[in-house]
Protein backbone atom coordinates (compact mmCIF):
# COMPACT_ATOMS: atom_id res chain seq x y z
CA UNK A 1 0.00 0.00 0.00
CA UNK A 2 1.59 3.08 -0.81
CA UNK A 3 2.67 6.28 1.70
CA UNK A 4 0.56 8.69 1.70
CA UNK A 5 2.13 12.41 1.41
CA UNK A 6 2.19 14.86 4.56
CA UNK A 7 -0.87 17.08 2.27
CA UNK A 8 -2.76 13.70 1.53
CA UNK A 9 -3.17 12.72 5.68
CA UNK A 10 -4.01 16.01 6.32
CA UNK A 11 -6.77 15.75 4.11
CA UNK A 12 -7.73 13.08 5.77
CA UNK A 13 -8.72 14.18 8.80
CA UNK A 14 -11.93 15.33 8.56
CA UNK A 15 -13.21 12.33 6.31
CA UNK A 16 -11.91 9.60 8.12
CA UNK A 17 -13.84 10.83 11.15
CA UNK A 18 -17.23 9.68 9.75
CA UNK A 19 -18.62 6.70 11.59
CA UNK A 20 -17.41 3.65 10.11
CA UNK A 21 -21.35 2.16 10.36
CA UNK A 22 -20.17 -0.93 12.09
CA UNK A 23 -22.95 -1.73 14.11
CA UNK A 24 -22.22 -3.49 16.50
CA UNK A 25 -24.55 -6.59 17.96
CA UNK A 26 -26.09 -6.37 21.01
CA UNK A 27 -23.19 -6.05 24.00
CA UNK A 28 -24.38 -9.58 25.99
CA UNK A 29 -23.79 -11.15 22.55
CA UNK A 30 -20.34 -9.94 22.00
CA UNK A 31 -19.08 -10.72 25.21
CA UNK A 32 -20.39 -14.18 24.69
CA UNK A 33 -17.70 -14.49 21.90
CA UNK A 34 -15.16 -15.10 24.20
CA UNK A 35 -14.22 -18.15 25.45
CA UNK A 36 -13.00 -19.34 29.18
CA UNK A 37 -9.91 -18.49 28.88
CA UNK A 38 -9.50 -14.82 27.53
CA UNK A 39 -12.27 -14.00 29.92
CA UNK A 40 -9.32 -14.97 32.39
CA UNK A 41 -6.99 -12.87 30.41
CA UNK A 42 -9.19 -9.83 30.40
CA UNK A 43 -10.35 -10.45 34.68
CA UNK A 44 -6.50 -11.04 35.55
CA UNK A 45 -5.87 -7.61 33.89
CA UNK A 46 -8.74 -5.95 35.27
CA UNK A 47 -7.45 -7.00 38.79
CA UNK A 48 -4.13 -5.94 37.78
CA UNK A 49 -5.20 -2.24 36.56
CA UNK A 50 -7.51 -2.21 38.95
CA UNK A 51 -5.31 -2.43 42.28
CA UNK A 52 -2.52 -0.08 40.21
CA UNK A 53 -5.36 2.80 40.57
CA UNK A 54 -5.62 1.37 44.01
CA UNK A 55 -2.20 1.99 45.20
CA UNK A 56 -1.91 5.03 43.68
CA UNK A 57 -5.29 7.01 44.67
CA UNK A 58 -4.07 5.94 48.46
CA UNK A 59 -1.89 9.09 48.47
CA UNK A 60 -4.31 11.58 46.78
CA UNK A 61 -6.69 10.50 49.31
CA UNK A 62 -4.73 11.14 52.19
CA UNK A 63 -2.97 14.42 51.74
CA UNK A 64 -4.49 16.22 54.66
CA UNK A 65 -3.61 13.05 56.89
CA UNK A 66 0.08 13.08 55.45
CA UNK A 67 0.63 16.53 55.82
CA UNK A 68 -0.39 16.71 59.31
CA UNK A 69 2.10 13.50 59.58
CA UNK A 70 5.10 14.81 58.29
CA UNK A 71 4.19 18.51 59.54
CA UNK A 72 4.30 19.41 55.47
CA UNK A 73 1.90 21.28 53.26
CA UNK A 74 -0.29 20.14 50.92
CA UNK A 75 1.33 21.35 47.55
CA UNK A 76 4.43 19.86 49.66
CA UNK A 77 2.58 15.99 50.26
CA UNK A 78 1.42 16.11 46.29
CA UNK A 79 5.01 15.48 45.19
CA UNK A 80 4.96 11.82 46.84
CA UNK A 81 2.10 11.88 43.72
CA UNK A 82 4.07 13.94 40.93
CA UNK A 83 7.11 11.13 41.94
CA UNK A 84 5.17 8.61 41.17
CA UNK A 85 4.13 9.78 37.73
CA UNK A 86 7.48 10.55 36.68
CA UNK A 87 9.01 7.45 37.50
CA UNK A 88 6.09 5.07 36.32
CA UNK A 89 8.15 5.42 32.69
CA UNK A 90 10.96 3.42 33.77
CA UNK A 91 8.94 0.83 34.63
CA UNK A 92 6.99 1.22 31.26
CA UNK A 93 9.92 0.52 29.64
CA UNK A 94 12.01 -1.50 31.47
CA UNK A 95 8.53 -4.16 32.42
CA UNK A 96 6.94 -3.69 28.52
CA UNK A 97 10.41 -4.74 27.29
CA UNK A 98 10.33 -7.51 29.48
CA UNK A 99 6.61 -8.46 28.32
CA UNK A 100 7.69 -8.48 24.72
CA UNK A 101 10.82 -10.40 25.61
CA UNK A 102 9.67 -13.20 28.02
CA UNK A 103 5.62 -12.65 27.95
CA UNK A 104 3.26 -11.51 29.72
CA UNK A 105 3.09 -13.55 33.06
CA UNK A 106 6.36 -13.26 34.65
CA UNK A 107 6.84 -9.44 34.78
CA UNK A 108 2.98 -9.39 35.72
CA UNK A 109 4.53 -11.46 38.49
CA UNK A 110 7.35 -9.25 39.80
CA UNK A 111 5.21 -6.22 39.31
CA UNK A 112 2.92 -7.32 41.79
CA UNK A 113 5.31 -8.57 44.19
CA UNK A 114 7.26 -5.22 44.14
CA UNK A 115 3.58 -3.58 44.92
CA UNK A 116 3.45 -5.77 48.11
CA UNK A 117 7.26 -4.48 49.47
CA UNK A 118 6.56 -0.93 48.85
CA UNK A 119 2.91 -0.65 49.83
CA UNK A 120 4.00 -1.98 53.37
CA UNK A 121 7.04 0.32 52.92
CA UNK A 122 4.72 3.20 52.35
CA UNK A 123 2.70 2.26 55.83
CA UNK A 124 5.99 2.59 57.86
CA UNK A 125 7.64 5.88 56.80
CA UNK A 126 8.62 7.65 60.20
CA UNK A 127 9.61 11.02 57.58
CA UNK A 128 9.06 12.84 54.63
CA UNK A 129 12.26 12.09 52.86
CA UNK A 130 11.50 8.49 53.76
CA UNK A 131 7.98 9.09 51.90
CA UNK A 132 9.41 10.35 49.10
CA UNK A 133 11.95 7.71 48.69
CA UNK A 134 9.47 5.06 48.41
CA UNK A 135 6.91 6.23 46.67
CA UNK A 136 9.90 6.76 43.98
CA UNK A 137 10.69 3.53 43.25
CA UNK A 138 6.55 2.69 43.98
CA UNK A 139 6.28 4.74 40.96
CA UNK A 140 8.76 2.11 38.71
CA UNK A 141 7.01 -1.02 40.04
CA UNK A 142 3.29 0.58 38.92
CA UNK A 143 4.82 2.15 35.30
CA UNK A 144 5.07 -1.91 34.45
CA UNK A 145 1.66 -3.01 35.18
CA UNK A 146 -0.81 -0.43 32.21
CA UNK A 147 0.76 -2.30 28.62
CA UNK A 148 1.07 -5.85 30.39
CA UNK A 149 -2.99 -5.49 31.34
CA UNK A 150 -3.51 -3.91 28.09
CA UNK A 151 -1.83 -6.77 26.13
CA UNK A 152 -2.81 -9.40 28.03
CA UNK A 153 -6.87 -8.07 28.06
CA UNK A 154 -6.94 -7.36 24.51
CA UNK A 155 -4.70 -8.88 22.00
CA UNK A 156 -6.30 -12.34 22.13
CA UNK A 157 -9.87 -10.72 21.88
CA UNK A 158 -12.68 -11.19 19.22
CA UNK A 159 -12.58 -8.19 16.89
CA UNK A 160 -16.21 -7.26 18.04
CA UNK A 161 -15.97 -7.50 21.65
CA UNK A 162 -12.42 -5.48 21.63
CA UNK A 163 -14.54 -1.89 21.71
CA UNK A 164 -16.46 -2.78 25.31
CA UNK A 165 -13.60 -4.58 26.55
CA UNK A 166 -11.47 -1.84 26.21
CA UNK A 167 -14.02 0.41 27.88
CA UNK A 168 -14.67 -2.22 30.55
CA UNK A 169 -10.79 -2.71 30.89
CA UNK A 170 -10.37 1.01 31.77
CA UNK A 171 -12.61 0.83 34.54
CA UNK A 172 -10.64 -0.94 36.33
CA UNK A 173 -9.17 2.60 37.28
CA UNK A 174 -12.02 4.22 38.69
CA UNK A 175 -12.72 1.11 39.73
CA UNK A 176 -9.55 1.16 42.00
CA UNK A 177 -10.24 4.88 42.85
CA UNK A 178 -13.83 3.76 44.60
CA UNK A 179 -12.50 1.00 46.18
CA UNK A 180 -9.82 3.39 47.50
CA UNK A 181 -12.45 6.10 48.37
CA UNK A 182 -14.40 3.74 50.73
CA UNK A 183 -11.26 2.26 52.15
CA UNK A 184 -9.97 5.36 53.06
CA UNK A 185 -13.26 6.06 54.92
CA UNK A 186 -12.97 2.61 56.56
CA UNK A 187 -8.98 2.70 57.57
CA UNK A 188 -7.71 6.23 57.39
CA UNK A 189 -7.98 8.06 61.33
CA UNK A 190 -10.49 4.89 62.36
CA UNK A 191 -7.52 3.31 64.50
CA UNK A 192 -4.61 5.07 66.56
CA UNK A 193 -2.38 4.45 63.42
CA UNK A 194 -4.28 6.87 61.75
CA UNK A 195 -3.84 6.81 57.70
CA UNK A 196 -0.84 3.86 57.77
CA UNK A 197 -3.54 0.73 57.87
CA UNK A 198 -5.09 1.75 54.29
CA UNK A 199 -1.81 1.22 52.89
CA UNK A 200 -1.00 -2.00 54.81
CA UNK A 201 -4.12 -3.21 53.40
CA UNK A 202 -3.15 -2.30 50.42
CA UNK A 203 -0.40 -4.70 50.16
CA UNK A 204 -2.79 -7.81 51.06
CA UNK A 205 -4.80 -8.41 47.52
CA UNK A 206 -1.58 -8.14 44.98
CA UNK A 207 -1.04 -11.64 47.04
CA UNK A 208 -4.30 -13.00 45.54
CA UNK A 209 -3.40 -11.51 42.16
CA UNK A 210 0.06 -13.19 42.55
CA UNK A 211 -1.95 -16.70 42.58
CA UNK A 212 -4.09 -15.95 39.73
CA UNK A 213 -1.85 -15.41 37.13
CA UNK A 214 0.68 -18.04 38.38
CA UNK A 215 -2.50 -20.56 37.34
CA UNK A 216 -2.87 -19.05 33.66
CA UNK A 217 -0.53 -19.77 30.59
CA UNK A 218 0.75 -17.03 28.12
CA UNK A 219 -1.48 -15.22 25.69
CA UNK A 220 -1.68 -17.18 22.57
CA UNK A 221 -0.88 -14.16 20.21
CA UNK A 222 2.54 -13.91 22.57
CA UNK A 223 2.93 -17.59 21.84
CA UNK A 224 2.54 -17.84 18.50
CA UNK A 225 5.06 -14.48 17.57
CA UNK A 226 7.78 -16.34 19.47
CA UNK A 227 6.71 -19.87 17.14
CA UNK A 228 7.05 -17.42 14.04
CA UNK A 229 9.92 -15.77 14.92
CA UNK A 230 11.93 -19.10 15.78
CA UNK A 231 10.58 -20.70 12.56
CA UNK A 232 11.54 -17.91 10.25
CA UNK A 233 15.11 -17.69 12.36
CA UNK A 234 15.39 -21.46 12.32
CA UNK A 235 19.94 -22.33 12.73
CA UNK A 236 20.50 -18.37 12.81
CA UNK A 237 20.34 -16.84 15.74
CA UNK A 238 18.31 -17.25 19.00
CA UNK A 239 15.43 -15.68 20.06
CA UNK A 240 17.06 -13.34 22.25
CA UNK A 241 18.99 -11.31 19.77
CA UNK A 242 16.08 -11.49 17.38
CA UNK A 243 14.42 -9.95 19.87
CA UNK A 244 16.52 -7.35 20.06
CA UNK A 245 16.65 -6.59 16.63
CA UNK A 246 13.35 -6.52 16.08
CA UNK A 247 13.18 -4.02 18.69
CA UNK A 248 15.65 -1.60 17.11
CA UNK A 249 13.95 -2.03 13.65
CA UNK A 250 10.27 -1.54 15.43
CA UNK A 251 11.78 1.82 17.33
CA UNK A 252 13.16 2.87 14.21
CA UNK A 253 10.12 2.31 11.66
CA UNK A 254 7.42 3.71 14.29
CA UNK A 255 9.53 6.55 16.32
CA UNK A 256 7.01 9.09 15.20
CA UNK A 257 4.08 7.42 16.24
CA UNK A 258 5.81 6.74 19.26
CA UNK A 259 6.10 10.69 19.77
CA UNK A 260 2.48 10.86 18.57
CA UNK A 261 1.42 8.34 21.07
CA UNK A 262 2.85 9.87 23.61
CA UNK A 263 2.06 13.71 23.37
CA UNK A 264 -1.52 12.49 23.15
CA UNK A 265 -1.34 10.34 26.21
CA UNK A 266 0.34 13.27 28.03
CA UNK A 267 -3.19 15.10 27.21
CA UNK A 268 -5.17 12.28 28.12
CA UNK A 269 -3.18 12.01 31.71
CA UNK A 270 -3.54 15.74 32.27
CA UNK A 271 -7.12 14.82 31.96
CA UNK A 272 -7.47 12.17 34.90
CA UNK A 273 -5.33 13.63 36.87
CA UNK A 274 -6.26 17.18 36.73
CA UNK A 275 -9.44 16.49 37.53
CA UNK A 276 -9.27 13.78 39.97
CA UNK A 277 -6.36 14.02 42.24
CA UNK A 278 -6.43 17.53 43.77
CA UNK A 279 -10.58 16.75 43.71
CA UNK A 280 -11.06 15.46 47.38
CA UNK A 281 -8.89 18.11 48.72
CA UNK A 282 -11.17 20.97 46.66
CA UNK A 283 -14.65 18.99 48.66
CA UNK A 284 -12.59 19.13 52.02
CA UNK A 285 -10.88 22.42 52.10
CA UNK A 286 -12.63 24.08 49.61
CA UNK A 287 -16.47 23.58 50.01
CA UNK A 288 -15.56 22.17 53.39
CA UNK A 289 -17.56 18.75 53.31
CA UNK A 290 -17.66 16.15 55.68
CA UNK A 291 -15.74 13.02 55.45
CA UNK A 292 -18.84 10.97 54.77
CA UNK A 293 -19.83 13.52 52.30
CA UNK A 294 -16.59 13.65 50.22
CA UNK A 295 -16.97 9.72 50.50
CA UNK A 296 -20.62 9.86 48.73
CA UNK A 297 -18.91 12.16 46.11
CA UNK A 298 -16.30 10.74 44.94
CA UNK A 299 -18.32 6.92 44.66
CA UNK A 300 -20.71 8.73 42.63
CA UNK A 301 -18.15 10.48 40.79
CA UNK A 302 -16.44 6.83 40.12
CA UNK A 303 -19.78 5.00 39.21
CA UNK A 304 -20.00 7.47 36.74
CA UNK A 305 -16.66 7.00 35.29
CA UNK A 306 -17.15 3.20 34.98
CA UNK A 307 -20.59 3.99 33.18
CA UNK A 308 -18.90 6.59 30.75
CA UNK A 309 -15.64 4.14 29.77
CA UNK A 310 -18.09 1.53 29.05
CA UNK A 311 -20.38 2.50 27.48
CA UNK A 312 -18.07 4.68 25.05
CA UNK A 313 -15.53 2.50 24.72
CA UNK A 314 -18.27 -0.04 23.59
CA UNK A 315 -19.84 2.88 21.11
CA UNK A 316 -16.33 3.31 19.86
CA UNK A 317 -16.47 0.08 17.67
CA UNK A 318 -19.26 1.87 15.89
CA UNK A 319 -18.91 5.43 15.98
CA UNK A 320 -15.00 5.29 15.19
CA UNK A 321 -12.10 5.81 18.07
CA UNK A 322 -11.03 9.36 17.40
CA UNK A 323 -14.87 11.01 17.04
CA UNK A 324 -15.83 9.30 19.99
CA UNK A 325 -13.05 10.80 22.13
CA UNK A 326 -13.68 14.14 20.40
CA UNK A 327 -17.23 14.63 21.54
CA UNK A 328 -17.30 13.28 24.80
CA UNK A 329 -14.35 15.40 25.35
CA UNK A 330 -16.39 18.47 24.28
CA UNK A 331 -18.53 17.55 26.21
CA UNK A 332 -16.71 17.22 29.25
CA UNK A 333 -15.07 20.83 28.28
CA UNK A 334 -18.75 22.11 28.69
CA UNK A 335 -19.16 20.59 32.14
CA UNK A 336 -16.39 21.96 34.13
CA UNK A 337 -18.31 25.00 35.48
CA UNK A 338 -20.79 22.70 37.72
CA UNK A 339 -17.75 20.34 38.06
CA UNK A 340 -15.77 23.16 39.49
CA UNK A 341 -17.97 26.05 40.72
CA UNK A 342 -20.79 24.29 42.39
CA UNK A 343 -20.96 25.34 46.52
CA UNK A 344 -24.09 22.78 46.90
CA UNK A 345 -24.81 19.23 47.21
CA UNK A 346 -25.79 19.76 43.20
CA UNK A 347 -21.78 18.79 43.15
CA UNK A 348 -22.59 15.09 43.30
CA UNK A 349 -24.46 15.36 40.00
CA UNK A 350 -21.88 17.65 37.87
CA UNK A 351 -19.33 14.88 39.06
CA UNK A 352 -21.19 12.05 38.01
CA UNK A 353 -20.97 13.39 34.58
CA UNK A 354 -17.84 15.05 34.51
CA UNK A 355 -16.15 11.87 35.51
CA UNK A 356 -18.29 9.60 32.54
CA UNK A 357 -16.59 12.33 29.80
CA UNK A 358 -13.11 11.90 31.41
CA UNK A 359 -13.48 7.91 31.37
CA UNK A 360 -15.74 7.85 28.62
CA UNK A 361 -12.64 8.93 26.90
CA UNK A 362 -9.79 6.94 29.02
CA UNK A 363 -12.19 3.72 27.75
CA UNK A 364 -11.40 3.67 24.02
CA UNK A 365 -7.73 4.15 24.83
CA UNK A 366 -6.59 0.78 26.06
CA UNK A 367 -7.75 -0.62 22.43
CA UNK A 368 -6.70 2.59 20.58
CA UNK A 369 -3.07 2.19 21.68
CA UNK A 370 -3.55 -1.80 21.08
CA UNK A 371 -4.75 -0.71 17.36
CA UNK A 372 -2.24 1.74 16.68
CA UNK A 373 0.65 -0.22 18.56
CA UNK A 374 3.42 -2.85 15.75
CA UNK A 375 2.42 -6.34 17.14
CA UNK A 376 5.94 -7.57 18.19
CA UNK A 377 6.34 -4.65 20.40
CA UNK A 378 2.75 -3.86 21.68
CA UNK A 379 3.37 -4.23 25.40
CA UNK A 380 6.60 -1.88 25.45
CA UNK A 381 4.94 0.64 22.84
CA UNK A 382 1.46 1.23 24.51
CA UNK A 383 3.28 1.26 28.24
CA UNK A 384 6.20 3.57 27.33
CA UNK A 385 3.38 5.85 25.81
CA UNK A 386 1.26 5.71 28.48
CA UNK A 387 4.04 5.93 31.37
CA UNK A 388 5.71 8.95 29.17
CA UNK A 389 2.79 10.57 28.70
CA UNK A 390 2.23 10.43 32.78
CA UNK A 391 5.78 11.78 32.81
CA UNK A 392 4.77 14.87 31.02
CA UNK A 393 1.51 15.47 33.16
CA UNK A 394 3.25 14.49 36.26
CA UNK A 395 3.00 17.89 38.05
CA UNK A 396 -0.81 18.15 37.17
CA UNK A 397 -2.09 18.15 41.01
CA UNK A 398 1.23 19.70 42.12
CA UNK A 399 0.48 22.84 39.76
CA UNK A 400 -3.00 23.02 40.68
CA UNK A 401 -1.87 22.68 44.14
CA UNK A 402 0.84 25.15 43.99
CA UNK A 403 -1.31 27.82 42.36
CA UNK A 404 -4.69 27.14 44.39
CA UNK A 405 -3.09 28.23 47.20
CA UNK A 406 -2.53 31.94 45.95
CA UNK A 407 -6.22 32.43 45.90
CA UNK A 408 -7.21 32.54 49.72
CA UNK A 409 -10.80 32.15 50.25
CA UNK A 410 -12.35 32.85 54.25
CA UNK A 411 -10.75 31.33 56.62
CA UNK A 412 -12.68 27.98 58.33
CA UNK A 413 -13.62 26.56 60.97
CA UNK A 414 -10.51 26.85 63.47
CA UNK A 415 -8.62 29.24 61.32
CA UNK A 416 -7.74 26.33 58.60
CA UNK A 417 -6.74 28.15 55.87
CA UNK A 418 -8.76 27.82 52.53
CA UNK A 419 -8.28 27.92 48.91
CA UNK A 420 -10.05 28.37 45.81
CA UNK A 421 -8.62 25.47 44.08
CA UNK A 422 -11.50 25.07 41.75
CA UNK A 423 -10.81 27.90 39.57
CA UNK A 424 -7.59 26.61 39.03
CA UNK A 425 -8.78 23.52 38.28
CA UNK A 426 -11.46 24.87 35.37
CA UNK A 427 -8.87 26.79 33.71
CA UNK A 428 -6.44 24.27 33.88
CA UNK A 429 -8.75 21.29 32.20
CA UNK A 430 -10.30 24.26 30.01
CA UNK A 431 -6.83 23.92 28.48
CA UNK A 432 -6.39 20.42 28.66
CA UNK A 433 -9.80 19.37 26.86
CA UNK A 434 -8.85 21.61 24.16
CA UNK A 435 -5.13 20.48 23.91
CA UNK A 436 -6.60 17.11 23.90
CA UNK A 437 -8.93 17.25 21.17
CA UNK A 438 -6.86 19.07 18.66
CA UNK A 439 -3.69 15.90 19.22
CA UNK A 440 -6.94 13.39 18.99
CA UNK A 441 -8.25 15.18 15.64
CA UNK A 442 -5.42 15.34 13.74
CA UNK A 443 -3.78 11.28 14.72
CA UNK A 444 -4.05 7.97 12.91
CA UNK A 445 -6.63 5.19 13.62
CA UNK A 446 -7.11 1.57 12.90
CA UNK A 447 -10.19 0.49 13.91
CA UNK A 448 -10.68 -3.33 13.08
CA UNK A 449 -7.27 -4.02 13.08
CA UNK A 450 -6.11 -7.91 13.34
CA UNK A 451 -4.20 -8.49 16.15
CA UNK A 452 -2.79 -11.82 14.92
CA UNK A 453 -1.39 -10.54 11.69
CA UNK A 454 2.12 -11.32 11.57
CA UNK A 455 2.49 -8.14 9.40
CA UNK A 456 4.84 -6.57 11.69
CA UNK A 457 6.77 -9.63 11.98
CA UNK A 458 7.04 -10.39 8.14
CA UNK A 459 7.86 -6.40 7.58
CA UNK A 460 10.50 -7.10 10.24
CA UNK A 461 11.75 -10.38 8.77
CA UNK A 462 12.34 -8.91 5.38
CA UNK A 463 14.32 -5.88 6.73
CA UNK A 464 16.39 -8.60 8.59
CA UNK A 465 16.83 -10.48 5.57
CA UNK A 466 18.15 -7.91 3.75
CA UNK A 467 20.27 -7.21 6.07
CA UNK A 468 21.46 -10.43 6.50
CA UNK A 469 22.39 -10.98 2.69
CA UNK A 470 24.29 -7.09 2.17
CA UNK A 471 26.13 -8.94 5.18
CA UNK A 472 26.67 -12.23 3.44
CA UNK A 473 27.99 -10.06 0.08
CA UNK A 474 30.48 -8.13 2.41
CA UNK A 475 31.58 -11.13 3.98
CA UNK A 476 32.08 -12.54 0.54
CA UNK A 477 34.13 -9.77 -1.11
Amino acid sequence: MPRMSAGQYVATRISTLNPPGNIPPNPITVLRQLNWIQWQFFLIAFAGWTWDAFDFFTVSLTVTSLAKAFDKSKADITWGITLVLMLRSVGAISFGLAADKWGRKWPFIINNVLFIVLELATGFCQTYEQFLGIRALFGIAMGGIYGNCAATALEDAPQEARGILSGMLQQGYAFGYLLATVFARALVNTTPHGWRPLFWFGACPPVLIIAYRLCLPETNSFIERQAMKREHHEGVEDIEKIFWKEAKVGFKKHWLLLIYLVLMMAGFNFMSHGSQDLYPTMLENQLEFSKNKITVTQVIANLGAMLGGTLVGYLSQMFGRRLSIIVVCVVGGALLYPYCFTRSNGVVAAAFWEQFCVQGAWGVIPIHLVELSPAGARTTIVGTAYQLGNLASSASSTIEATIGEKFRLPNGAGGSLRYDYGKVMAIFMGCVFAYTIVLVFIGPEKLGRDMSEGTNERDMAEDWDNKEKGAKVIERV
